[in-house]
């Protein structure tokens, strides 16, 4: 039978009058008179039978006896309470809401009222839907949080774990940190089986800003309760910690070796700590995620980063497509295809693979969402392979849906800078500066579109100017030095970078562009000393052990070190289309045209604009005799970049190559 709250009854029966004799009990005494039955007395009987019938599932006659109990005694806001707790158990909301207010009325400060009328409002905020219904559920929270809190006053209260932990709920869901964390701090040390507790602990501690707090508690907590562990992980996430995090769920998934979702989450944490043998372990997770649940397409997206993070890019390559033919709706299975693909350098490949998804995305649920991840990907492919027209279309399409990121309007400059819409390119970033007028990237994109338009001087005003605001920065340095060099300036861009090195000696980096600019002076023997120094504090400068190469093979000097050169640095970047170049170049130098033949072709298919690299696959053609090929190399060194190549002496060529052509 459910317990009786009503004390006062039991007191007002023990004092209810019973039969007795009056008087004395001698001759000549009266009978006694029967006594008026007690209503109070009878209130209380109908109290339990209202209690017993409940208990057999008569719930009209429980209702009955209550309502008869109501009616004895009408001043006994117990009998009312319990009624609208009845109701609230039957899902009579309305009902119950209605008794319980009429409960408070007789005693406002009813414990079992306010219960009552916290659960219905609790109930009813989780429930609106239509025109104003966030406004209707915030009302009902706030009234089932007044109504909860008087509610636990007292030592009831304090020993009743649900109703504090609703509270703490709605709490959390008003964003009354300050008011949850107590009561949840104390809930979780009475109830450690409630596992939403520390969860819903740390959040709040999270969303009130006092993070040390939350971190310093679970690390407590840990110690006695692994199953705290992914809380704990998820919170080193939060925070950015991705090594703190990977090493708290490698405890997690020792602990429950075959859970999917805890080796997904830790091979996620290794890959976000960075460094190679983190992806190795991370590819080594997943691969045994995947043994358990072959088809997870969190694991394969996950999966194809850490194998082409690792260095495995094929196997990146063929997981990605075996995420896009399991789900070809999966916009994230195209991106890792995108990322292992750009990582061969195979643009074209990018192309083939997303421009024919584009019109299923831009039907999706989400296009937003799935285009937004996917047009840079494709756009800057089209650009790779020569086709700006697409890629200014594909950006600006991308733009659109994102018209503040600034990396989205970058691209697009850049597409337009390659389809040689130089004054579009210039106005698009000169009104992006206007909103970023901080953005060197901006600043530099303008410089270069205004000089090729041949307003060569305002493109160095734009970022002398940038450079004056911001001369505590090498990079501005940096590019102010190489507007110079471009511009056929070369004392101020030696000038310039020798300020920077001077003002910022611990930059490195500065010490590259030194001797590229010296290079472009002609100035070569000082070129390949500072070249040779900085591979001497950093053996695997790829970009500086390349330079160094070519320049040598460019000249026709020490051939042989140049090849070795340029070998180490394609040992750290194998697939460099500019790297593959160099090589190419090196050997024709040399005379050995198969093999330059071999590297240049593998260059000029990946960088279809780049006209020096065209330039110089035609070239070892013509020598090969194969001048109808050199002809179309030539050509695609004309109608690409146009950088570092004496159109008229490529003219010169194919008119050449053509007089050399078999009569047809």
């Amino acid at each position: 039978m459910k317990p009786v709250c009503r004390l006062a009854f039991i007191a007002a029966v023990i004092a209810a009058p019973s039969w007795a004799l009056a008087g004395q009990s001698g001759r000549g005494s009266a009978a006694p008179a029967a006594q008026a039955q007690d209503p109070v007395a009878e209130a209380y009987a109908q109290f339990l039978l209202a209690h017993r019938l409940e208990d057999d599932n008569e719930i009209d006659g429980a209702v009955a006896a209550y309502k008869r109990a109501m009616a004895l005694d009408p001043k006994a806001a117990d009998i009312v309470s319990e009624l609208a707790d009845l109701y609230m158990r039957q899902n009579r909301a309305q009902e119950a809401q209605a008794t319980a207010e009429q409960a408070l009325k007789i005693s406002p400060a009813n414990h079992e009222a306010h219960r009552v009328l916290g659960t219905v409002y609790a109930s009813m905020a989780s429930q609106g839907q239509g025109r104003g219904a966030a406004a209707q559920q915030r009302d009902n929270m706030n009234k089932a949080i007044q109504h909860l809190e008087q509610a636990i006053e007292g030592p009831m209260g304090r020993a009743d774990a649900n109703l504090r932990a609703m509270l703490a709920r709605l709490y959390v869901r008003t964003q009354a940190y300050d008011k949850a964390i107590p009561v949840l701090a104390e809930l979780v040390k009475q109830e450690p089986q409630w596992q939403d507790g520390a969860s819903l602990l740390v959040e709040a501690y999270a969303s009130a800003g006092r993070s040390a707090e939350a971190v310093k508690w679970l690390e407590e907590q840990v110690k006695d309760d692994p199953e705290l562990l992914p809380t704990l992980g998820d919170f080193y996430q939060r925070e950015g910690r991705w090594r703190d995090a990977a090493g708290v769920y490698k405890q997690a998934v020792e602990a429950a070796p075959r859970s999917v979702d805890l080796k997904i989450r830790y091979a996620q944490a290794l890959l976000f700590a960075g460094g190679r043998d983190e992806a190795i372990a991370a590819r080594s997770t997943l691969r045994e995620a995947l043994n358990l649940r072959a088809n997870d397409e969190r694991a394969l997206w996950l999966l194809s980063q850490a194998e082409r993070r690792s260095g495995d890019v094929e196997a990146a390559e063929a997981t990605a497509r075996r995420l896009v033919t399991q789900n070809p709706k999966s916009a994230r299975g195209y991106s890792v295809l995108a990322e292992a693909l750009e990582e061969r350098r195979r643009y074209q490949g990018v192309v083939d693979a997303l421009a024919p998804a584009m019109s299923t995305f831009r039907s999706g649920p989400d296009p937003a969402s799935t285009l937004g991840l996917l047009l840079p990907h494709l756009g800057f492919a089209y650009q790779q392979v020569g086709q700006y027209d697409k890629a200014v279309s594909t950006f600006d399409e991308a733009r659109k849906l994102a018209p503040d990121d600034p990396a989205i309007l970058g691209y697009l400059i850049q597409a337009n800078l390659g389809a040689k819409n130089y004054s579009v390119a210039a106005d698009l970033a000169r009104q992006a500066r206007t909103k970023q007028p901080d953005n060197l990237g901006l600043a530099r994109l303008e410089a270069q579109a205004l000089r090729q338009s041949g307003k060569t001087d305002q493109g160095i005003a734009v970022l002398e100017a940038h450079l004056q605001k911001h001369a505590d920065d090498p990079d501005a340095y940096v590019a102010m030095a190489l507007q110079y060099a471009d511009s056929n300036r070369g004392a101020q861009a030696l000038k310039t970078i020798q300020d920077a090195q001077t003002k910022f000696p611990k930059e490195a980096g500065l010490a590259f562009e030194h001797a590229a600019i010296l290079e472009k002076q002609k100035k070569y023997s000082e070129a390949e000393a500072v070249f040779r120094q900085l591979i001497a504090k950093d053996p695997e400068h790829a970009a500086a052990l390349n330079y160094l190469g070519y320049m040598l093979a460019d000249r026709g000097e020490r051939l042989d070190e140049s090849v070795s050169f340029i070998k180490r640095a394609l040992v750290l970047e194998p697939d460099n289309g500019s790297f593959l170049d160099s090589l190419g170049w090196a050997y024709f130098k040399s005379g050995k045209l198969d093999l330059a033949e071999e590297n240049l072709k593998r260059a000029a298919d990946q960088l279809v604009t780049n006209s020096v690299i065209q330039d110089h696959y035609g070239d070892v053609l013509a020598k090969m005799g194969r001048y109808d090929q050199a002809i179309a190399a030539w050509n695609r060194a004309l109608s690409g970049d146009g950088d570092a190549i004496d159109r008229s002496e490529v003219d010169k060529k194919i008119r050449s190559a053509k007089q050399r052509l078999p009569r047809r």
